[in-house]
């Protein structure tokens, strides 16, 4: 039989893309199979419309899938965190299409440190002596701990041992770094004698972690960073800062990375993802001593940045040489500073978009959005969202569209909150929409 008569049989595009959960590349995917095995003669005839359906659903799409965060969570873990910059989404693709002077000086002709940018930016912008970067926060503070206190006890208030997400806890990873944990105080109140009366020989350093996934409410006392750094300059130690988030603008009640450097803090390790609002990364800053025990121990090698992250990371910390620039460039900044009235005007253009039918079943309510990514626990940012109360077939509807828009159920109404949701994003939200209501 003349396969271009065979061909005819397969079905088309439209009709699969109409079914539930159908992609358009894994429908794509299973079509062109089909056809090539028809043209090579393997197969004789189309199988079975069901067959091709059950394939296509099954079929996994290939690498990460671009979605539309509509959660009203900014730094939403499960999606990826912070969302990039536009000029460092461009750094990462410039280092990712072909060469680069990674590790070469173009000035010498001879091998060069992959850190030297990185370095200068995070000088000039937070005041340390020197910095590096590996690829979390957590393996930063693991590498702190491996090249500073190994063999020996770091002291940390009771209230500080935190679980960082995915069971990641404080104390296991003070003793995967080789030390010894000294806890002092109580889970709500610690003082500066505590500290002082724990330490002995066998002391490599004081801890401090920053509570950033939490808040203790009621009666608490901490030790503030510039006590704890003259007690440990007074006892001759370093005093190791794991401030988690990390940011270099005011946001509600963080700290800001230069405070800490200023109020004498040693070690200060962050991340890149979260509140900075860069790729994911560790960054470590501090005193230039410690930092180069820290680049020349035998774990910085296995932590170390990638040329994308690094890229991304460059590219992200020279923006922030405008303060101004920075709010407006970085997603994550821009997100979370953004008024209520900017919020509630974009509820209304995106609104103004869907079909008028669809309108109909449609409201702009007030709600509250969340920072997430274990950072700025306990703050919400008033926000508007689009509702719809028939909430539990729309949102699987949404997740499994070709570009999945992810959205929340709250007190039974479906939420596109658009505080997280991109203008970029507004024809597509309206298109499915209108189709789905």
């Amino acid at each position: 039989m003349d396969k271009n008569l065979i061909l005819r049989d397969l079905p088309g595009m439209d009709r699969l893309l109409q079914e539930d959960g159908v992609r358009k590349a894994a429908a794509e995917a299973v079509l062109s199979e089909i056809r090539a095995e028809i043209l090579a003669g393997e197969i004789a005839a189309v199988p079975p419309y069901a067959e091709i359906l059950k394939l296509v659903r099954s079929t996994a799409p290939t690498g990460l899938k671009r979605v539309i965060n509509a959660t009203g969570v900014v730094l939403h873990t499960n999606l990826g965190r912070a969302p990039l910059a536009a000029r460092a989404a461009d750094a990462v693709a410039r280092a990712a299409a072909g060469y680069s002077d990674l590790e070469f000086d173009l000035k010498t002709g001879e091998r060069g440190s992959r850190l030297s940018e990185l370095r200068a930016k995070l000088r000039a912008l937070t005041n340390a002596e020197d910095a590096l970067a590996v690829n979390n926060n957590a393996a930063a503070v693991l590498l702190a701990l491996s090249a500073l206190c190994a063999g020996r006890e770091v002291v940390v208030s009771r209230g500080e041992l935190v679980e960082i997400g995915g069971s990641f806890r404080v104390p296991e990873v003070i003793a995967q770094g080789g030390a010894r944990l000294r806890e002092v105080g109580a889970t709500n109140a610690v003082n500066i004698a505590d500290y002082a009366n724990a330490i002995s020989d066998e002391t490599a350093a004081l801890l401090k972690v920053h509570t950033s996934n939490y808040r203790i409410l009621g009666y608490t006392k901490e030790v503030s960073v510039a006590e704890l750094a003259e007690l440990a300059k007074n006892r001759g130690l370093p005093l190791i800062y794991d401030l988690g988030g990390g940011s270099l603008v005011d946001i509600g009640f963080e700290p800001k990375v230069q405070e800490i450097v200023a109020q004498g803090a040693d070690i200060v390790c962050f991340s890149g993802d979260k509140l900075l609002g860069g790729p994911q990364a560790g960054i470590i800053l501090g005193r230039a001593d410690l930092i180069e025990k820290c680049r020349k121990h035998p774990l910085y090698r296995a932590l170390r940045l990638d040329k994308l992250s690094l890229a991304a990371l460059c590219a992200t910390l020279e923006i922030y040489e405008n303060l101004e620039q920075a709010g407006r460039e970085i997603p994550v900044l821009s997100m979370l500073t953004a008024s209520p009235a900017e919020i509630l005007q974009k509820a209304r253009d995106l609104l103004a978009l869907v079909s008028p039918q669809a309108q109909k079943r449609l409201e702009i309510v007030e709600t509250s959005a969340q920072a997430g990514g274990g950072s700025l626990p306990g703050a919400e940012f008033p926000s508007y969202a689009l509702a719809l109360r028939e909430p539990a077939q729309l949102k699987q509807a949404l997740r499994t569209r070709e570009i999945p828009i992810i959205a929340r159920v709250h007190r039974d109404m479906l939420l596109l909150d658009l505080r997280t949701i991109d203008p970029d994003d507004f024809t597509e939200i309206a298109t499915a929409l209108g189709e789905l209501l």
